[in-house]
Formats: structure tokens, sequence, C-alpha cells
């Protein structure tokens, strides 16, 4: 005998439970995130006291948050990237990063800075400067910044979250050399996640 009233309360109960799941899922991202973004603002080494009230970001939205395939360049050239300051600073194309936002398929190269490389903490570091439709509008027109590192990189995968993307310093303070993005990195659509521009008024 098929008891249809139980059957149908089951699922109902495992789809109501799985959306509380679901629910619970994302509002510890999105804590997280925001955890993320205050800790960020406090630790900001150019922006001081009051004037951090004027930090601005995306709100938190988990369809930036991808995972991306790594195809590995073996760059043993390195080329000169420029910077906001017309200083060019050497970097080599560690890899192409595949990924898809919105039903939409991505590229972007990711680098490691030849100076940084030297340094033992930074040994293992890679940069993602990028652009996007939001760059001079929503967002500073400089380009936004994505980091990790080596071992972040699992089975030729890595997690991008443009919910943590930043801005370059150069964009509060004059004296320094910040990375533009390369044409390769220029993206068409929009990325609204992560920072915004700075809010502060203009005196």
């Amino acid at each position: 005998m098929e008891f249809k009233g139980f059957k149908n309360g089951a699922c109902s109960f495992l789809m109501f439970i799985s959306g509380v799941a679901v629910s619970a899922q994302k509002a510890n991202y999105n804590d997280s995130l925001l955890a993320f973004q205050r800790q960020y603002v406090i630790l900001h080494e150019v922006v001081k006291g009051d004037d951090k009230k004027f930090f601005r970001f995306f709100e938190v939205d988990g369809n930036y948050r991808v995972i991306a395939l790594l195809e590995r360049i073996n760059d043993l050239k390195g080329f000169d990237m420029n910077t906001s300051s017309g200083i060019r600073k050497k970097h080599y194309k560690y890899g192409l990063l595949t990924f898809k936002i919105k039903d939409t398929i991505q590229q972007l190269h990711v680098y490691q800075s030849a100076a940084l490389m030297q340094q033992e903490k930074y040994r293992d570091y890679l940069f993602i400067p990028f652009g996007d439709a939001t760059s001079g509008i929503e967002s500073y027109g400089g380009g936004r910044y994505l980091e990790f590192y080596i071992s972040d990189i699992k089975d030729g995968r890595v997690v991008l979250d443009f919910n943590k993307a930043y801005n370059p310093y150069c964009m509060y303070a004059s004296g320094y050399n910040c990375p533009i993005p390369p044409i390769e990195n220029l993206l068409t659509i929009a990325i609204e996640a992560g920072e915004k521009n700075y809010a502060m008024p203009l005196h």
C-alpha cells in the first residue's frame, strides 16, 4: 500500500529542509563577505580615520564567485606592464583563466610580478588586474585587482570571487606605481561585485 499523503509530505519536508540549508549557506557566505569588507576597510594602509566611511561596495552576489579553469602559460621572457606613474614593471604571464559568469564565458590572464617573485613571502603570489563595463562609472576607471596564491590552485582549478575585487592604492593617493590592466584583461561585461568608486567628496 502506498501512503501518498506521507510520501508527498516527506517530499515537501525535504524540499523545505533543502531550502533552509541553501538559505543558511547564502547567509553564511554573505556574512563572511561582509566581514571581509569590514576587515579590508579597517586594515587599509592609505585611507585613515573618518575617511574610511567613504568606502563603497557592490551588494554581495554569489553569482560572482566562480570556479575558473587554469591553462598554464610557460612565459620565460615576461613583459613590462604599464603603471599609473608611467613606470613599467616586469611581469610574467602565469596562466589563462576561463570561467562563466551569468551564462557567458569569460577569460582573464593571471600574472606574477618579477620583483615580488624575489621575495620569499610573495614568491607564489598571483595577480589579476582587470577592467570591466563598470570601470570609470561605478568602479575605478583604472581597473580593479584580484589575487591568490599558487597553492590555491587545485587540479587546474581556482576559485575567483569578484566580491573581493579591490581598488589599487593610486585611487586614494599619489606616489604609487599601480599596474594598469593590459588590454587582454578588459572584460566587456559588467562585474557588479567588489569595491566601488571611493565616495569621498572632492574639496
